[in-house]
């Protein structure tokens, strides 16, 4: 949701618009709309899409929080990949904050298989003129990613989809990843329920496997934020 607060800036105080959802899962909320006021906000093009999406009702947690996108749009521009791949597209939001920071001549290729929700993120694309950077790739990401080639390697990854393929996306990826390449993995946290021994449903086990294997292989660096529901950064060894 988008909520004015007061920013401090100097002398001075201003009213800004600061956008906050999924992102102060697990922050005090003040504290998480401090943090949304004094970070990248979205475009006018960002926050017509974040609207629009709210309107889906509940499937519309499937979209990452304006935070978690500022955090992206910021590491995009960082990193400079010349090659993206996300993994789960949904309405568009994180590939437009992705593609937003492409330098000319980069592409983010984008893995989905809904023709439904993805023909909302055209859309936007198109609005926010970065439609020409993104391949998108209606059908089974595994299949999409088990096709790319080795060259021209992966730069930058966004995984965020069906959580028990998790692994078979992150070695699919991890493959073609560029050395100092990064993977960014969401909802790793599961609402903290993967940290309550209480909870022992199949979904739950299958994170908690995966972060074992992440934070125990030795081809990669990784550190786990507690932005949205949980974000992993991982960078593949030199």
């Amino acid at each position: 949701m988008c909520r004015a607060v007061e920013r401090a800036d100097g002398p001075s105080v201003q009213h800004n618009l600061a956008c906050v959802s999924r992102d102060s899962a697990f922050i005090e909320e003040r504290a998480a709309l401090y943090a949304a006021a004094h970070s990248l906000q979205p475009t006018a093009v960002q926050r017509e899409l974040i609207a629009e999406t709210a309107k889906l009702g509940r499937v519309a947690g499937m979209q990452i929080g304006p935070l978690q996108g500022a955090f992206m749009t910021v590491l995009t521009t960082a990193l400079r990949p010349r090659l993206a791949v996300e993994v789960g597209t949904f309405t568009g939001y994180s590939a437009l904050c992705v593609a937003s920071a492409l330098e000319p001549g980069a592409q983010l290729i984008c893995c989905d298989v809904s023709e439904e929700w993805t023909s909302v993120a055209r859309r936007y694309w198109e609005r926010a003129g970065v439609a020409d950077r993104i391949d998108l790739r209606i059908g089974p990401a595994l299949d999409t990613l088990r096709a790319l080639p080795n060259e021209p390697r992966i730069d930058l990854a966004f995984i965020d989809a069906d959580k028990s393929s998790y692994p078979d996306y992150y070695e699919a990826i991890l493959e073609r990843l560029a050395p100092g390449g990064v993977i960014l993995v969401d909802n790793v946290l599961r609402g903290g329920t993967v940290a309550d021994p209480g909870h022992d449903d199949e979904a739950t086990e299958a994170m908690r496997a995966f972060n074992d294997h992440v934070a125990a292989d030795s081809r990669v660096s990784s550190v786990m934020l507690p932005i949205g529901d949980g974000l992993t950064m991982i960078s593949r060894r030199q």
